[in-house]
């Protein structure tokens, strides 16, 4: 297999998705499809030589011809994110190479299987490019989406998933919110447990398989309490995020 070459993506659209999230749409001279889940390597270089070098999910959907979504999270003292932020601009170009990844990666020939999606803060990220390509290639298993946050402002995507949500009706947005949230709310405010891992998983009729993307401790006790409510462990993938990705 040929090795994945470096590009310079041009910067076409800065989408602010939150207060402390950006999306940077990248128009490719050497676009390559990728499958829902994988990733692109993105490398900063200094005029004096030093590089810095991080990996973010791609979050738009394989129809997405001839560009990608990387959608980035400003993270507190972090050198890439915060250029990135701070900055980059339209018409900026960025070094990226990609796609990457062959494990957490969601495969057509699963749109015939329930699908349980959990992510906590920016690992919704590849969860979006799965429900943005299940939703074009007409997909109709019951899928649900956990989504954990700290607050409402924090929530990525959130129109679109709300859109999404009213358009399809086997699909479940579920969100949690582990500090604040909305006025009259009346769903979950905590992080994601046992209780409502089992809560949601009744909804199905038969076992899903499951993709959870967040931070570490999210990801390992999530994968965990599903595996003791009996899912089959194989049908567990799960990807980390974790301070590297700063």
């Amino acid at each position: 297999m040929a090795r994945i070459q470096w590009q310079l993506g041009e910067v076409t659209d800065i989408i602010q998705e939150t207060p402390r999230v950006k999306t940077f749409r990248l128009k490719l001279p050497q676009w390559i499809a990728h499958l829902p889940g994988q990733h692109y390597d993105l490398r900063l270089t200094a005029e004096d030589g030093y590089q810095a070098e991080r990996s973010y999910s791609i979050a738009s959907a394989p129809e997405q011809t001839g560009q990608i979504d990387l959608t980035v999270e400003l993270m507190d003292d972090g050198e890439v994110s915060g250029y990135l932020h701070e900055g980059v601009l339209v018409g900026d170009f960025l070094e990226v190479r990609g796609p990457i990844g062959g494990y957490f990666v969601w495969h057509d020939e699963m749109a015939n299987r329930p699908l349980l999606l959990v992510g906590g803060g920016s690992g919704v990220v590849p969860l979006m490019a799965i429900l943005r390509h299940r939703y074009l290639i007409g997909g109709n298993c019951p899928t649900r989406l956990i989504y954990s946050i700290r607050t409402p402002e924090e929530t990525i995507y959130q129109a679109e998933l709300e859109k999404l949500a009213k358009q399809d009706d086997t699909f479940t947005l579920v969100l949690t919110f582990t500090r604040q949230t909305p006025h009259d709310w009346t769903g979950y405010h905590r992080r994601v447990d046992r209780t409502m891992l089992q809560q949601e998983v009744s909804q199905f009729t038969e076992p899903p398989v499951c993709f959870i993307c967040g931070p570490t401790q999210l990801v390992e006790s999530v994968a965990n309490e599903l595996a003791e409510l009996g899912l089959v462990p194989t049908d567990i993938y799960t990807e980390r995020f974790g301070p590297t990705g700063s």
